[in-house]
């Protein structure tokens, strides 16, 4: 059974930092691509940041380049959002997604979701 696992979120201040990191966990896949979503209340969910695995290449929305950085541990099967700068409208609950390679097909995965809030 694969599973997406993460933590890091919580409060903070503007102008403030955070790290989230995401761990897959299971067996007899190989990792395409792990990146970060978000949803705040009222909005759709959004591409925040991803990586592929393979060769490290990145994605960002327009709204967090230069702010936040994703990278990648192919040993542990985890993907990390640096999240520096922090403004109010990065509140949003960040959701892990995985493109995962199960030989004969590619499955999307979700994480829980947890929790960022940038507050004064």
């Amino acid at each position: 059974q694969v599973q997406l696992v993460e933590s890091g979120g919580g409060l903070v201040q503007p102008g403030g930092s955070l790290r989230l990191s995401c761990a897959a966990s299971g067996s007899d896949f190989s990792i395409n691509t792990l990146g970060w979503y978000r949803q705040a209340p009222g909005k759709e969910r959004e591409l925040v940041a991803r990586t592929t695995f393979s060769d490290g290449s990145t994605n960002y929305a327009d709204s967090v380049k230069g702010r936040f950085t994703v990278s990648r541990d192919n040993g542990k099967k985890t993907v990390y959002l640096q999240m520096n700068c922090l403004k109010p409208e990065d509140t949003a609950v960040y959701y892990c997604n995985g493109i995962l390679d199960h030989g004969t097909r590619l499955d999307s995965y979700w994480g829980q979701g947890t929790q960022v809030t940038v507050s004064s």
